[in-house]
């Protein structure tokens, strides 16, 4: 059976501060849906943190396709964005972004420095955060008419779906999400009601 679930942050971390030789790394944790968290929560960084020199992160997105990036923000090449990076997947996190703010305190650490500090800093954010398992949901809709309710109901209930979304007008259309795993035993389910038309996601993309 395929994995369905993905582990994420249920809130945002708090602030954590790693000293090291004189320099400050401040490290935040985000729960994130989309490129657009991403930047708001950097917009958001920089203005709480505007004295800082470097502002580096790593995100991952997705549960089916990972999407990921990282970004050194000046520093040496991979010695600040890729640590961060691994620890979003020593975690085993998706959906997440990790920043972490850089003060710089006058002694160089060097690229190997570097690395175990961003790496720390990233891995106390997420210690400090907590960890959630979700499901990996999938949608289909149906569409019927209202003499058809009842019986579409039972299956909903008796299959334990999500009502996601539902418009009752000449006709009737919900919007359903089960789990990954139980997606296509939910669409049978609907079968035998043959005036019932189901909608996969495959079709709603």
């Amino acid at each position: 059976m395929e994995k369905d679930t993905y582990r994420t942050l249920e809130h945002a971390s708090e602030e954590i501060l790693f000293k090291e030789k004189n320099s400050k790394f401040f490290g935040y944790a985000f729960p994130i849906q989309s490129e657009e968290d991403v930047k708001q929560h950097l917009e958001d960084l920089k203005k709480s943190h505007h004295a800082a020199r470097h502002w580096c992160y790593a995100f991952q997105l997705g549960t089916d396709k990972l999407y990921f990036r990282v970004n050194d923000d000046g520093e040496p090449n991979n010695s600040a964005g890729m640590p961060i990076y691994g620890q979003i997947l020593s975690f085993d996190l998706t959906n997440v972004l990790i920043v972490v703010v850089r003060y710089f305190g006058g002694v160089k650490l060097g690229v190997g420095g570097l690395i175990t500090a961003y790496k720390t800093a990233a891995q106390m954010a997420l210690e400090n955060a907590s960890i959630i398992e979700k499901t990996i949901d999938k949608f289909f809709r149906i569409e019927f008419e209202y003499k058809d309710m009842n019986k579409v109901m039972r299956v909903i209930k008796e299959k334990n779906l999500n009502l996601v979304d539902q418009k009752m007008e000449m006709s009737c259309e919900i919007t359903l999400s089960v789990r990954k795993n139980e997606y296509q035993n939910a669409l049978e389910a609907f079968e035998p009601l043959y005036e019932v038309r189901i909608i996969t996601d495959e079709d709603l993309n």
